[in-house]
């Protein structure tokens, strides 16, 4: 790998939309945020949140662009959402999603080796499962003609408040009454025992074989979708395991500060940046 990353640099944009798969019930775009230089640069998939059942890729949209004007390939891509399909349709997208992007990565002056995940809430959720579990055949069902030897395995995920244990955070609704979000995750959820089944935290639980690249979780304080305790107890899972992961608290912040301009929300793009160098830096050492 010769790519090089300076979390420091500042590069102009080129933004556009593409088909990125025709879904059952609609087609799913994607949104390229392309540096203009001459690359190869980094390449990131961008999973979106919305309770597994709101939102698109435009969900995410200034984490995106501060990690592009850095200088790396970022990409954003739709996912089915649970009114239109259960779980694991959502996890099969991104599956295909991070080999989509490997496929696609040199078109866009992107390099497929560095491939990484970042996900956001809910799709915090779906980019661990699919980093855990990159050959699980449930995952893999969607096929790529195409790159038919391509596997979805990344090299790091980082997450927003990501929702690592999907059955505490019902438990949570619940005891905090949340009635939109307990029937959000019972649509996710049907039959209702894939919450136990796809279950980040109760994978490492149940001590199955799984992938696990280096984990970023960053974390609001006052989270009251996803508490910070889960993320916590999380994460010394992920290390008890055998992974790496960082965790950062942000003091103050809620579920979504980072979709408000702000000290916080530009520490998380500067951590955000620094974590990928730093597993850039890993890759070409290993190299």
């Amino acid at each position: 790998m010769t790519t090089n990353y300076n979390p420091t640099a500042q590069y102009e944009l080129k933004v556009w939309d593409v088909e990125f798969r025709r879904a059952p019930k609609r087609q799913l775009m994607a949104r390229i945020y392309q540096p203009q230089g001459p690359g190869p640069f980094p390449t990131l998939l961008d999973v979106h949140g919305g309770a597994w059942h709101d939102k698109d890729r435009l969900a995410n949209v200034p984490m995106c662009e501060a990690a592009a004007k850095s200088g790396i390939l970022v990409v954003a891509i739709d996912t089915t959402l649970s009114h239109e399909a259960p779980y694991p349709a959502s996890v099969q997208d991104v599956n295909y999603g991070v080999r989509w992007l490997k496929a696609k990565a040199r078109e866009w002056k992107g390099d497929p080796s560095t491939i990484g995940v970042l996900g956001s809430s809910s799709g915090g959720h779906v980019a661990q499962l699919v980093a855990m579990r990159p050959r699980d055949a449930r995952y893999t069902a969607l096929p790529l003609p195409e790159a038919p030897g391509l596997d979805a395995t990344v090299n790091y995920v980082a997450t927003r408040s990501p929702i690592s244990d999907c059955h505490a955070r019902y438990e949570h609704m619940v005891k905090t009454n949340r009635p939109e979000m307990i029937k959000k995750s019972k649509m996710y959820f049907d039959p209702w025992e894939s919450i136990f089944e796809a279950n980040p935290a109760l994978i490492l639980e149940r001590g199955e074989k799984v992938t696990l690249p280096p984990l970023l979780i960053m974390q609001g304080e006052l989270d009251s979708n996803v508490p910070w305790q889960i993320s916590d107890k999380f994460a010394q899972a992920w290390r008890a395991a055998g992974g790496e992961c960082e965790l950062e608290i942000f003091k103050g912040c809620e579920h979504m500060w980072i979709q408000d301009p702000g000290p916080q929300t530009d520490r998380a793009h500067e951590i955000l940046k620094a974590f990928i160098a730093r597993q850039l830096r890993a890759l070409r050492k290993a190299a």
